[in-house]
Order: C-alpha cells, then sequence, then structure tokens
C-alpha cells in the first residue's frame, strides 16, 4: 500500500491524506480547505490531485473547515463513498460547512461587485448549501473506542485528543497480502490541561504515524493567565482609550473558550461594563453543540455544569445574526467587545470589522490563535503596517495584541506528550503533517531524540510507500 500527501504537507490547512491499498481500495483521511495561502489558494481548493470518483471511504478527524472544508467539493465531483466520524465532528461538521457556503456565496457577491466594475473574471464559490446538505447525507457516526469494520481488511477506532469537541485520531488496522499494518493520524492535538476538553487520551501501538506539527517549536504559556490577560486588554481598550476590541475567533472552540473566561471575569465581579458581542451566525448554535456532547469535557468543567447550565453566557452578551446588525456594530460609536469569524481573519463578518476599525489607534484587534503567515490575521501579528482587505489598502493604524497561549493545538511538549504512549523502536516511520517546514525541521530533532528513528515531511502530493 501507499499513502499520498494531499494537504496540509508543510502547511497547516487543507488536510487530506490518501491511502491506497495494493488492491485499488483508497481510504481518505480529511478532505480540508485551504485557507490563508495567498493566490495559490483558490487553485489548491479547486484541484484535489486525485479524482474523488475513485476514493472508496473517507473517515474525518473533526469538524475544522481545514479538515471538512472541501467535503461538499469532493461529493459534488463524484465522491458516493461513506464519511465516518463521531457524533459530535457529524453535529459540528453540518452547521460549519453550511457556515463556509453561505460565506462563500457572499464573499464572491462582494468582491464580484469591485471585479466586475474593473472588467475582471468573476469568483465562482467552491460550493453552495444545496451541496453541503447533499454531503451530509454521506456521513456515518462511530463512538470513540468502539472498532469499527469498514471490510474485513479494513478497521479504525477513534480516540480522543481533546482538540475541539468530537476531534479524534484516527487508528487504522489494515490487512493486506496476510500482514496487519497499524497506521495512526493524530488529526489535531489538544493540550494536556486545556480549559475545558479532556486531555489527549493514549492510543494503540502504531507502525505508521502522521503527526500534527503546527506548534512544534513553540512553547505555550501557561493556561490561568488568559483570564486576566483578557480583562487588561478589555480595560485598556475600552475603559482608557474609548475604543473597541475585535477579537478574531474560530466559531468552535475558541468562542466558547472566550466566553468561558469572560464568564469566569464575570462570576468573580470584574468583567469591564460593555457591549460583549458575538457576530458569527453559526457560534450559538456551536455553542449548543458543545453544551449537548458534555462527554468530551474535563472534570473542572463538568463540576461548574452542576451549577451553571450554560458557562457561556453572562450579562450583556448578545449573539448576532443578521446581517443588518452586524453592519449597524461598525455604526456604534461605543466601546465594546466583538467575537467574530474567522479566526486567521481570512473569511466572515470579522474582516469588514477589521476593515471599518483598523484605522482607528483606538481600537486593538486581539488574536487569540495560530494564523497562517499569509493570512490577514498572519500579516496583522507579523506587524505589518499595511494590509489588504477585499482589494483595498488599509493602513494599520489599531493596536494589534496576541494570546497565543489561547491555542486548541498541542505545543512541542504536548505532542511529545501524546506519542509517549508509542514504542519508537516499533514505529517505522513517523510522518509531520499540518506543520510550517521550518517548524517541522525542529520538531523533527526532538522527535528523534525520544527515540522515533524515522521522521519525515512530506511535501504536497508526495507519495510514499508503506513496507
Amino acid at each position: 500500500m501507499h499513502i499520498v500527501f494531499h494537504g496540509a504537507a508543510r502547511n497547516v490547512t487543507g488536510s487530506k491524506h490518501l491511502i491506497e491499498l495494493n488492491d485499488g481500495t483508497t481510504v481518505l483521511l480529511d478532505c480540508g480547505m485551504f485557507q490563508g495561502l495567498g493566490e495559490q489558494t483558490e487553485d489548491l481548493n479547486e484541484h484535489f490531485g486525485f479524482n474523488p470518483k475513485k476514493v472508496d471511504y473517507m473517515i474525518l478527524s473533526h469538524a475544522h473547515i481545514d479538515h471538512c472544508g472541501l467535503i461538499p467539493r469532493l461529493v459534488a465531483q463524484g465522491f458516493q463513498g461513506p464519511i465516518f466520524c463521531t457524533p459530535a465532528t457529524m453535529d459540528l461538521a453540518r452547521i460549519l460547512m453550511l457556515d463556509s457556503a453561505k460565506i462563500q456565496v457572499q464573499d464572491s457577491e462582494y468582491s464580484n461587485k469591485h471585479r466586475q466594475q474593473r472588467g475582471m473574471p468573476l469568483l465562482t464559490p467552491l460550493y453552495d448549501e444545496d451541496m453541503a446538505m447533499e454531503a451530509m447525507r454521506l456521513f456515518k457516526i462511530v463512538d470513540f473506542d468502539t472498532d469499527h469494520e469498514i471490510t474485513p481488511r479494513i478497521k479504525f477506532r477513534f480516540t480522543d485528543v481533546g482538540h475541539i469537541v468530537g476531534a479524534a485520531a484516527v487508528n487504522l488496522t489494515i490487512l493486506e497480502d496476510g500482514k496487519e499494518t497499524r497506521i495512526t493520524f493524530s488529526g489535531d492535538v489538544g493540550r494536556y490541561g486545556d480549559m475545558l476538553l479532556k486531555s489527549p487520551q493514549v492510543f494503540p501501538q502504531a507502525d505508521y504515524i502522521l503527526l500534527e506539527s503546527t506548534y512544534g517549536d513553540s512553547l505555550h504559556k501557561e493556561l490561568a493567565p488568559i483570564e486576566d490577560e483578557l480583562l487588561e486588554i478589555i480595560k485598556q481598550t475600552c475603559m482608557v482609550k474609548n475604543g473597541k476590541v475585535i477579537i478574531p475567533a474560530f466559531s468552535v472552540g475558541r468562542t466558547q473558550e472566550l466566553l468561558y473566561a469572560l464568564n469566569e471575569l464575570e462570576l468573580k465581579g470584574v468583567l469591564p461594563d460593555v457591549p460583549y458581542y458575538v457576530d458569527s451566525p453559526l457560534s450559538e448554535k456551536a455553542t449548543q453543540v458543545m453544551i449537548d456532547h458534555t462527554e468530551v469535557y474535563n472534570n473542572k468543567v463538568k463540576e461548574v455544569l452542576k451549577v451553571d447550565v450554560n458557562p457561556f453566557s453572562f450579562k450583556r452578551l448578545k449573539f448576532i445574526e443578521s446581517t443588518q446588525e452586524s453592519i449597524a456594530l461598525n455604526d456604534d460609536p461605543r466601546p465594546c467587545v466583538i467575537i467574530s469569524s474567522s479566526g486567521m481573519a481570512e473569511a466572515g463578518r470579522v474582516k469588514h470589522h477589521i476593515k471599518n476599525n483598523i484605522g482607528n489607534q483606538k481600537n486593538t484587534i486581539l488574536m487569540v490563535g495560530y494564523c497562517e503567515p499569509s493570512s490577514l490575521g498572519g500579516r496583522l501579528i507579523h506587524g505589518d503596517k499595511v494590509v489588504h482587505i477585499f482589494g483595498e489598502e488599509y493602513e494599520v493604524k489599531a493596536e494589534v495584541r496576541a494570546i497565543k497561549s489561547m491555542s486548541a493545538h498541542g505545543d512541542y511538549e504536548d505532542l511529545l506528550h501524546f506519542v509517549a504512549c508509542q514504542d519508537p523502536a516499533l514505529v517505522k516511520t513517523l510522518f509531520l503533517v499540518h506543520g510550517e517546514y521550518d517548524v517541522q525541521k525542529h520538531f523533527s530533532q526532538k522527535l528523534q531524540e525520544k527515540g522515533f528513528r524515522n521522521v519525515e515531511m512530506p511535501y504536497q502530493h508526495q507519495r510514499v510507500d508503506l513496507e
């Protein structure tokens, strides 16, 4: 058998890994959308590098768009096999893919107004809401820690990785030519001691491991100071400078962590008395999914839930639904906090909020997670003084801050902890995926120091034959 790395290969988006057996049977691990890669993003999302009609099965690690975002396009181009995932992942994937479809249509319409005026070719969204719903009929639920047989020769087990609700490592056992091969795909690995979720769980011994490496060269700060940092930023921006705090945040996971931290500040009686808005149509639905799947929470949150039915809510919090309400926020001069997706500021309403607030030094743009370097969020974190938004140039006058410790991705100590359950001598090859190449080279050395002798960093569309 062999595996081809069609995405998240020396970058952190577009997760797609295709396993092909000698008899031609194919299993696709994830089908994610590329995000924030500049001019090449559109081309990468339009061309898979393989024929969707020839893929037999798909297994989805979790519902983030860079892992599930191209499933509707995959189905539209001919894939008709089952898509296996955990129950929470199916619930989240439905709302995230529908939201992605809506955003694509809206952003295309907005950009096309300018493109038409300039005589430029018009943009076409990758898929629409009907295509997303058509894809959902192929989803099949598999619970954590349950052996599931795809065929008599292919079975797998999901184990919890604590990244977002429902996120799983995929542990495959494949029988070929009388020999069993064990392949583990980590998906995205969360943090030990996460604010909301269980720590990553141990997984069965593998012959081959596909391991994410987003923060393979970084150590996060302790989780405890997050509330303090939020409080300081809100006070300085809203109370002292009389400005707005704009927080790009993914609707699943990061938004709920922010709300949980703000709720904690409210319970302590120290949360500044300003309006708090979550301007993302799907965030309320995503929050409800997280409440519905309490099996993934850590013990601390489970204790809180005994006395607080909704730990993601507090006074002066409002979820914004309509476009009209969102636009009205731009005309409201009062200090406030706006949490809006997406986290990399590459799509969605947050781009409009940044556009309308980036030129005022009273305001703060607060980044709370990893951003692809070429994305709008990445350029802001890098310190660019001028950025392009919707084809227009904007001078960065607002203050740009970052709380990197809020990442849902484990740092290199978390990742080393995750693979510590393995006997390195039995792992034939460990493939680093979902990470920048320079980061992977750094992390590779640490893995080799732990006894993993063969660590590879596959490039885009690279094919690797497995023994």
